[in-house]
């Protein structure tokens, strides 16, 4: 059984992945009308990682004898000056979901629910890897700088874009 303030705080976490969700949604919108399919396909399916994220945690709180809620949103930004700027406003998203996700465990270790901590260690590690693959890309664009043509490849090949995280176990 959930404790009180544990199942608030999930529930704000179920906020706060639903608002990432669609942050990244505003993000792919905005990229596809500027012809960045790449962008826009990468946006898209990080839209649909995070609304996954919500509903494990949806599923977590209901089986743990909580009551999911679901809230209002707020409306993310649309528009953005550059690209650039758009993968600056994420990384610094990435890293507000960070420190609320480490706030819950920290709420799960002071009130000793090791089943509810146990099962947050999850999102701690992708967390890790979501700062990664936003701090790599931030890296790329600033390489390419005010190339057209290194932009173009940026967007053709960003889709491919994968993060190994030290987080993750990888083969001896």
């Amino acid at each position: 059984m959930l404790l009180k303030n544990i199942e608030k705080a999930l529930n704000d976490q179920i906020r706060i992945e639903a608002e990432s969700s669609q942050i990244y949604l505003a993000m792919a919108c905005w990229a596809e009308v500027k012809g960045l399919e790449g962008v826009a396909g990468f946006m898209y399916d990080q839209s649909q990682e995070e609304r996954d994220h919500m509903l494990k945690l949806v599923k977590f709180v209901n089986e743990r004898g909580g009551h999911a809620k679901v809230s209002e949103l707020s409306e993310p930004n649309v528009t953005f000056n550059s690209f650039k700027e758009m993968f600056e406003k994420l990384f610094e998203h990435e890293v507000f979901v960070s420190q609320s996700i480490n706030e819950l465990v920290h709420i799960t270790l002071q009130e000793k629910d090791y089943a509810t901590h146990n099962f947050l260690q999850w999102y701690v590690s992708e967390q890790i890897e979501e700062e990664a693959m936003a701090r790599t890309i931030l890296d790329k664009i600033n390489l390419i700088g005010d190339d057209k043509g290194g932009l173009y490849l940026f967007d053709r090949d960003i889709q491919q874009l994968t993060i190994t995280s030290a987080s993750i176990d990888t083969p001896q």
